[in-house]
């Protein structure tokens, strides 16, 4: 399973939270697209047709597989793009992956083997978030249920560990543990920065966070970012707590990128572990 070669370019997965308009998607992809040209990007455009695991149950989740999917075809066809969306049931899996490039095994499901196995055996690739009860040891039996079911294009995503209540925590050793199942590794710039439970029927957050931890993140050798971007955070229908306002986004990739260069350049020092004599 361990494979540590890295990937050529920096990977960026970032869209809208979830599906709120076609315009919305539009815009956001169109920028995303261009900005990832001018830094020569690996870049998927993400958005979630359906958001199953909301606090509370008048909350918004999207337009539904169907519509959804057909703007997401429609986009693609558009801007000739790479895409992502969640899968929260095996039933979703063929019909997303005849749409988009990459199906995400969302936090709270990277342990149903069901859903992993199917959504790992249709589509060309699968990125799984890292849940925030999982240890990054752990991961690795996941990542076997993907390759199991034949498939070798698989990322994993680190989002944040539970703190307690209401809080979450990122132990940036986790980049290295994961990147040792020879996978490429992606930090969730936004989601780790949540504070569930704060915010009364919603989750709260601090997004002002974002470029310290992106960076962190980036120099503790991760592959990839992946953020959640919106042209009016405050009035997005999911994540306005930590989504990153579309106008902060060119200067952040730019740092992010001048970060990225230098971790490649820098040698890796392997330190023995310690290891108490008998």
């Amino acid at each position: 399973m361990n494979n540590p070669t890295a990937p050529p370019k920096m990977i960026l997965i970032a869209g809208p939270c979830v599906m709120e308009s076609y315009e919305l998607m539009y815009n956001t992809a169109k920028f995303l697209s261009d900005i990832s040209k001018r830094y020569d990007l690996d870049f998927t455009f993400k958005c979630s047709f359906d958001k199953a695991n909301r606090t509370s149950i008048d909350s918004y989740r999207g337009p539904g597989i169907k519509k959804g999917l057909n703007m997401m075809s429609e986009l693609k066809k558009t801007l000739n793009l790479k895409t992502l969306t969640d899968v929260h049931e095996t039933s979703e899996c063929e019909p997303a992956a005849k749409v988009v490039d990459v199906l995400q095994i969302p936090a709270f499901l990277c342990r149903q083997t069901d859903l992993i196995y199917e959504a790992s055996k249709v589509a060309k690739a699968i990125n799984i978030k890292k849940g925030q009860f999982l240890s990054p040891q752990e991961i690795k039996h996941s990542i076997k249920k993907a390759y199991d079911a034949g498939n070798r294009n698989i990322m994993v995503t680190e989002r944040g560990s539970c703190f307690g209540y209401n809080n979450l925590v990122v132990d940036f050793r986790s980049i290295p543990i994961m990147k040792e199942f020879g996978v490429p590794v992606i930090y969730d710039a936004t989601h780790s920065l949540q504070m569930p439970g704060t915010n009364g029927n919603q989750t709260g957050g601090k997004r002002e966070y974002i470029p310290t931890l992106a960076k962190a993140a980036i120099i503790s050798g991760c592959d990839g970012i992946f953020m959640e971007v919106h042209e009016d955070p405050d009035k997005a229908l999911s994540d306005s707590a930590t989504q990153i306002p579309i106008s902060y986004v060119t200067d952040l990739i730019e740092q992010l990128v001048k970060v990225y260069n230098l971790q490649k350049n820098l040698s890796e020092i392997k330190i023995p572990n310690y290891e108490i004599s008998k």
